[in-house]
């Protein structure tokens, strides 16, 4: 990095930082920043898997090593964009993967280590950038979660889980650092051709016969629907830069007719069940 390119005060233009930038969401999100003239840290557990792409733009994207389990090297990471940009402008956690199995199914490690990928190491990211975003009185945060974050269905319960929670870490995150200047954006996708239900990015608890019927399909589905999913990234990632870019930037951002018809569905159902419920609901005061 030529200083030249860097000024007096950092790159031109925002600094991303991008997890899981090596394909899919994370890839799409970096070509779409590259494009508005920004300039990309791109952390990826093989940074060798990026060296053509990084070619492509010289001085622009900025390989990096990071498994985001790995809360050491988070620091380290961490520390040595800021060392090198001086800032980060916009942080997006999007490294994950998918996880198929009933709630029995899943063992303890599995759903640990999912847990970590998906909402401890977003956390540890996030509180390592967010000082300077705050004293800067700028930045966004980025958390790639799923339409499985705001409602679940058979075989995606451990999935949903980790979603779940970083949305609901999220939601607090946000009304935390509005006053700073600092968006918190929450994405939604439903099915992006990503490679996401494809390949190695898709693991499969072992199958315990009793539940064929619920969860049998999803296990056939997810996999058969690789390459043929509606959803195009390089949409989603331009929907994602202009949410960003917008005077109010929503908490939520669904994408897809897929993930928007289901969320808005299970709104209203649940919207339906809390005022079946309503009367018994408010009669648990004391009198």
């Amino acid at each position: 990095m030529t200083t030249d390119h860097l000024g007096a005060h950092g790159p031109a233009g925002r600094v991303w930082l991008i997890t899981g930038a090596s394909s899919g969401f994370g890839l799409a999100i970096a070509e779409a920043a590259l494009a508005a003239g920004d300039t990309v840290v791109a952390a990826v557990r093989r940074p060798e898997a990026l060296a053509e792409f990084a070619a492509a733009h010289p001085e622009r994207v900025s390989p990096v090593a990071l498994d985001v389990t790995d809360p050491a090297r988070i620091t380290e990471v961490a520390a040595e964009v800021l060392e090198r940009f001086g800032r980060v402008d916009v942080l997006v956690n999007n490294a994950g993967r998918g996880l198929v199995g009933a709630v029995e199914e899943t063992t303890e490690q599995e759903l640990r280590e999912l847990m970590d990928l998906h909402f401890f190491g977003p956390a540890a990211l996030t509180r390592a950038l967010l000082p300077q975003m705050r004293r800067r009185g700028s930045g966004a945060v980025v958390q790639m979660s799923s339409m499985g974050g705001r409602f679940s269905f058979p075989g995606v319960g451990a999935y949903s889980a980790t979603k779940f929670a970083l949305e609901g870490l999220s939601e607090a995150l946000a009304l935390e650092v509005a006053p700073f200047g600092v968006k918190v954006l929450i994405v939604e996708p439903g099915s992006f051709r990503t490679g996401f239900a494809g390949g190695g990015a898709l693991l499969q608890s072992a199958p315990i016969d009793a539940y064929e019927e619920t969860v049998g399909p999803v296990r056939a589905v997810l996999p058969s629907s690789d390459g043929k999913q509606p959803g195009d990234p390089a949409k989603a990632a331009a929907a994602i830069v202009a949410a960003l870019d917008a005077d109010r930037t929503p908490l939520r951002l669904a994408l897809g007719n897929d993930a928007t018809d289901a969320i808005l569905g299970n709104l209203d159902a649940a919207r339906a069940e809390a005022l079946a419920w309503e009367s018994v609901s408010r009669g648990t005061d004391f009198d």
